[in-house]
């Protein structure tokens, strides 16, 4: 990309010794000290949302490596198991839409509807494929309407085990000399532990294998639910960031009978609570700057704010340059896929004191924060 050296320059230059890993250490949380210097630097991080998934198909190892090429601190996996237990990065276990499943004759028998966290789904999913059958699937662009151009690179690339990622990082760290880190999210927790393949212990083991369980690696683990980050947070010495959807309810609280909802966790009696087993949060971008019905910006809330009181690190998400993610106030004109003024979401936000976004652009995102530098 054309961008790519001039936004490399800004990426903050550290000793790739920390992801190439040391002995892990015991069960514990870290000294907040410790964690305060490793994971909050003077300048808001830029999370390479999938990779670089604006210019390559998501959870790909050409995605995270582009992002980690043009300068992002961060590559973040989600990451869903295979049949037999393997954590692969998917957004979704479902993965009719973003590889050629739907093609192979020889799993046409695998389509089937599953209910995950309460929505109905019709396709083809991770749990019920090896880790060799999956391997021998394409990825594909997942919105094509949206990047077409990312179409180019159907069919190019395999699906990534988290294990893989965790060494495209390390060589990239020391190829680069900087310190690429990692920032996996667990998706569907309580549902893949009542099927029989949870999460938890087999991202343990990983970070653990690769010496990634300590202060000071460069690591946040998230979740979009709460008992899963507080069972974590026994085991792990990495920070971890508690997700917030624009609504709902976490899918444990639901599947408990617990009434309380997002709306809840980020009352300041919620985000005290979230601080005494996480380091931060990471809320929809609409958390922090409504919009009104017409996709325009309201007046931003006091969340940033409420945060920091009580300690937490603020990582929202999702920053995109095409128009149809865009506020109406920064959309460039009436195609959807074309790009809008990106950079004035990223100042209205880094205005707000957010420490570190979610980007499917890093490029551009690491040129806003320069900007701003």
């Amino acid at each position: 990309m054309r961008k790519a050296m001039t936004t490399r320059l800004t990426g903050v230059v550290v000793s790739a010794m920390a992801l190439v890993g040391v002995a892990a250490l015991p069960s514990a949380m870290a000294e907040p000290a410790t964690v305060e210097a490793a994971h909050r630097p003077s300048h808001p991080l830029v999370i390479a949302h999938r990779g670089a998934s604006g210019y390559r198909p998501e959870h790909t190892l050409a995605s995270y490596e582009l992002a980690a090429r043009m300068g992002a601190d961060y590559i973040e996996p989600d990451l869903v198991p295979t049949r037999d237990g393997v954590l692969v990065a998917r957004h979704e276990n479902e993965i009719g839409g973003t590889t050629d499943v739907a093609s192979r004759p020889e799993f046409a028998s695998r389509k089937t509807t599953k209910t995950v966290d309460g929505q109905t789904l019709t396709g083809w999913f991770t749990e019920d494929f090896t880790l060799a059958e999956l391997k021998t699937l394409r990825a594909k662009e997942r919105i094509p309407q949206y990047r077409p151009r990312n179409t180019l690179y159907d069919g190019r690339y395999e699906v990534p085990t988290f294990q893989e990622v965790i060494d495209l990082a390390k060589r990239l760290s020391k190829e680069l000399r900087r310190d690429i880190g990692i920032y996996p999210e667990t998706k569907h927790p309580t549902y893949f532990r009542k099927a029989g393949l949870a999460l938890e212990p087999r991202l343990v083991d990983a970070l653990n294998r690769n010496g990634l369980n300590r202060p000071n690696a460069k690591v946040f683990v998230q979740s979009f639910e709460v008992s899963n980050l507080k069972e974590l947070r026994r085991q792990l010495r990495v920070p971890l960031v508690q997700l917030v959807d624009e609504s709902g309810a976490p899918a444990d609280f639901v599947e408990s009978g617990d009434r309380r909802t997002y709306d809840d966790l980020v009352t300041p009696a919620g985000l005290a609570e979230i601080a005494k087993y996480a380091r931060g949060i990471g809320p929809s971008k609409a958390r922090i700057i409504p919009r009104d019905d017409k996709g325009f910006l309201k007046e931003p809330t006091s969340l940033v704010r409420d945060a920091h009181a009580k300690g937490l690190v603020v990582h929202p998400w999702t920053f995109r340059n095409e128009n149809t993610f865009l506020p109406a106030d920064f959309r460039g004109s009436a195609n959807p896929a074309d790009y809008g003024r990106a950079f004035a979401e990223y100042d209205l936000f880094l205005k707000q004191g957010v420490d570190g976004v979610f980007s499917d652009n890093p490029d551009t995102a690491l040129a806003a924060r320069a900007e701003r530098s």
